[in-house]
């Protein structure tokens, strides 16, 4: 194999360019400076901008920016495709294979879970295995001709695959079965177990991608990192006297599918863009990779777990549409333990609604030509490139990774990047379905990790919230003080309606915290009396919904740093 040299931007053929089809009538086709006018004067209407500012101001101010750095217009244009070279388009055609996982367990327990999810539409099975797993009890009555099977023993990976290849004998193995040797194993394991799985014509190595985003990896610190342990397979596969073709066949790459769809398609689409550079500059006839793509763990809430079911759902039509071979949806209890069998049921139905019923592998790409899409496509694609190549420089992606961990938490804290059912509209009466602790989720760091300590232990006592005026008069700010309360764990005793200080004082029972909530005509009218009144009942720290005030402590509104407000909070709860 050769160095990897050049860069991504040098690709080898374009795809020729498509005609265009106009199904627009004259009167119905609008400029960009048509969408700017319009959009700004919806953002005016909304104080997002001042009468002041011009229109094309409208882009930067609906620019969203990634953990990346790349910027995502709010508006698709075709001169945004000005110049790209838009491969790494899906090459799976239909349906794609429902792979379930399994957590390390009881050979038994796992066996009657293996058998209810291939009877109830699951197409292969994904094995983590510890120990020295019995897999004549948990393959038992598994059809390994029709039913593909995939080990993920990173501990022993040899010993494994040598353990399934006994058990299998010589009966015939289903196309993409997997040995499962690790990437980032060792070397000796690495070619050993290639070894075996070339023997067989089977499938060989798993280059792990989720193990970074696990960890907090941005989407291009993972397609950069996976190409990086690609290109060491190749490497070790073809010192070890392993023809480049053959090696290259051996690849399984394994990314995660978050709830942002739209990046995880372009991600998918990248990563294809980027192997089949890789193949190309290592002279290899191939340009195909073999794609498994997981749920994201780190996104999962193991608070309102229910919720979980609209993010994989999300993340597999994301994975399906941004071509994956194989979608593993992990149940939605899986963050609370080794998840049940309605857990299991929800995760394996999600893929045969979107294949059966949305009919969403049954159209080729369905992303392609999206402006966007190929613009995000290709944006990634050259920012993974970028890591592979710092990382191929001995760069460790250790820093990047904690500065995108560090961006990742200061926007989760400021609610620019919400939870539901943890940061927002939190349940604190919820009781949390109980699962038998598993291994495998050591090293995840989840994206709500930090308000998810705070719920662990709940406030001792409430925050008395003192709504002033009429429920009409108070109600958004209430509801938004409640909220974010509820996401560290505080409970709020709620006033009700109070036309002046004395009721609210005769409503307050001594809490030492107090939150008012009101109009910005009452707090003019009476948020100086309230405060003084109930300092003299007691309160040793008055905290207001809305604009900072110099006869209060603190202050809550939109845009506030949540994490560091609730810590100050229960601090003074104590």
């Amino acid at each position: 194999m050769t160095e990897i040299e050049g860069g991504l931007d040098e690709p080898s053929e374009l795809e020729p360019a498509q005609g265009s089809l106009d199904l627009a009538a004259p009167e119905d086709v609008w400029s960009t400076a048509d969408w700017e006018k319009a959009t700004a004067a919806v953002l005016r209407k909304s104080r997002r901008m001042s009468d002041d500012d011009p229109d094309d101001l409208v882009w930067r101010k609906l620019t969203r920016t990634t953990l990346d750095g790349i910027e995502v217009t709010p508006l698709g244009r075709r001169a945004l495709l000005d110049d790209l070279a838009t491969s790494g388009r899906p090459t799976r055609a239909g349906d794609w294979d429902i792979r379930a996982h399994f957590a390390p367990g009881t050979a038994s327990v796992v066996h009657e879970e293996a058998l209810v999810d291939l009877e109830g539409g699951v197409t292969s099975l994904w094995l983590s295995l510890d120990g020295d797993p019995d897999l004549a009890t948990l393959l038992d009555g598994v059809l390994l001709d029709l039913a593909p099977v995939v080990l993920d023993a990173p501990g022993a990976p040899l010993a494994a695959a040598e353990s399934f290849l006994a058990y299998a004998g010589d009966r015939e193995l289903a196309a993409g079965t997997n040995l499962g040797a690790p990437a980032h194993g060792s070397v000796e394991d690495l070619v050993a177990v290639a070894g075996l799985a070339r023997s067989r014509g089977l499938l060989g190595v798993v280059v792990d991608a989720t193990l970074v985003h696990d960890q907090g990896a941005s989407d291009a610190q993972e397609l950069g990192w996976s190409m990086a342990q690609g290109v060491g397979v190749l490497r070790t596969l073809t010192s070890a006297g392993v023809p480049l073709e053959d090696a290259a066949g051996l690849i399984e790459f394994r990314y995660a599918a978050t709830d942002e769809q739209f990046p995880t398609i372009a991600k998918l689409r990248a990563a294809r863009r980027l192997w089949a550079r890789v193949l190309e500059l290592s002279e290899a006839a191939t340009r195909e990779q073999r794609q498994h793509v997981v749920t994201s763990r780190p996104m999962m809430s193991k608070y309102d777990p229910w919720v979980n079911m609209l993010r994989t759902t999300v993340a597999a039509f994301a994975a399906g549409v941004g071509g994956a071979d194989s979608v593993t949806v992990l149940p939605f209890d899986s963050a609370l333990g080794r998840p049940d069998a309605f857990g299991r049921r929800i995760a394996r139905n999600t893929s045969a609604l979107l294949i059966d019923e949305a009919h969403v592998a049954h159209v080729a790409d369905p992303a392609g030509g999206s402006y966007a899409v190929e613009k995000l496509t290709d944006d990634l694609a050259l920012a993974g490139w970028e890591v592979f190549g710092a990382i191929e420089s001995g760069e460790s992606l250790d820093e990047r990774i904690a500065q995108t961990v560090a961006a990742r938490e200061a926007q989760v804290a400021t609610r620019k990047r919400p939870l539901t059912g943890l940061s927002e509209f939190p349940n604190l009466a919820e009781t949390l379905p109980e699962r038998e602790p598993v291994s495998g989720w050591e090293d995840v760091r989840p994206y709500g990790a930090s308000f998810e300590a705070l719920r662990d232990e709940p406030a001792s006592s409430p925050v008395f919230l003192a709504t002033m005026g009429t429920v009409a008069q108070h109600t958004a700010r209430a509801t938004f003080a409640s909220n974010l309360l509820a996401a560290g764990g505080i409970a709020v005793d709620v006033a009700g309606p109070s036309a002046d200080a004395d009721e609210l004082v005769a409503a307050y029972a001594g809490q030492p915290v107090v939150c008012l909530a009101g109009s910005d005509p009452a707090y003019a009218e009476w948020a100086g009396s309230a405060i003084a009144a109930l300092r003299a009942a007691g309160a040793t720290r008055v905290i207001v919904a809305g604009k900072p005030r110099d006869d209060a402590d603190d202050s809550c509104a939109m845009g506030v740093d949540a994490l560091a407000f609730l810590h100050r909070t229960r601090e003074a709860l104590r």
